[in-house]
């Protein structure tokens, strides 16, 4: 009963100090002052839009990963971008060589030797079934570092797109709330405004 009570007591004052909060902040009556805001528009620096900027980034990661995201400024990225390719190529390169393990063993077994690393130990139906594992893990890293690769030119593409995007104040999209005292009643709305 006594924790009831509490959350009565904090209820009660929390709906007092909005009330007053509401009753203090009347900024709409009449001689009211603004303070208004003078930007020189020398002082506003517009960047000019370069449209090949995103071209140029994803060719220069064509033509080596990471160097659009360079180009764009976006530095961080360049190891993640080359820390995937890498992993791509690394296993890539690790199922071709056991790849070749069982390929060669299982030649020499066709060839008649019973000296191969694994004889004895795995059957000519397993080299086999092997060799398809490890060859399609083959294709499929491939597959996934020219995924990756796509990723990359794709990143620098969409990057510099987004650096030109346009967030100049001349844009403006702001919410705004109104007390309204003879209604006594708040109004809120949203402006869009378009400097021109």
């Amino acid at each position: 009963m006594p924790s009831k009570s509490i959350y009565f007591l904090l209820l009660c004052l929390f709906s007092i100090i909005l009330s007053n909060a509401q009753i203090n902040k009347d900024t709409t009556q009449i001689g009211a002052s603004k303070e208004l805001t003078i930007i020189d528009n020398d002082l506003v620096k517009r960047a000019e839009i370069d449209p090949l900027r995103p071209s140029k980034a994803a060719f220069y990661s064509a033509v080596l990963p990471g160097l659009g995201q360079a180009y764009n400024k976006k530095y961080w990225k360049i190891p993640i971008v080359w820390g995937a390719i890498g992993t791509g190529i690394y296993f890539y390169i690790a199922n071709d060589n056991q790849f070749d393990r069982y390929r060669s063993a299982y030649k020499r077994r066709l060839a008649g030797f019973e000296d191969d690393e694994f004889f004895g130990q795995i059957s000519d139906d397993g080299l086999i079934r092997a060799q398809q594992q490890f060859r399609r893990n083959k294709e499929i890293s491939v597959l996934v570092t020219l995924g990756l690769y796509a990723l990359n030119i794709i990143d620098a593409n969409v990057d510099a797109h987004l650096l030109q995007f346009n967030v100049d104040d001349n844009l403006s999209l702001s919410p705004h709330y109104q007390y309204n005292q003879m209604e006594n009643s708040s109004d809120l709305g949203v402006t869009l405004n378009f400097k021109f």
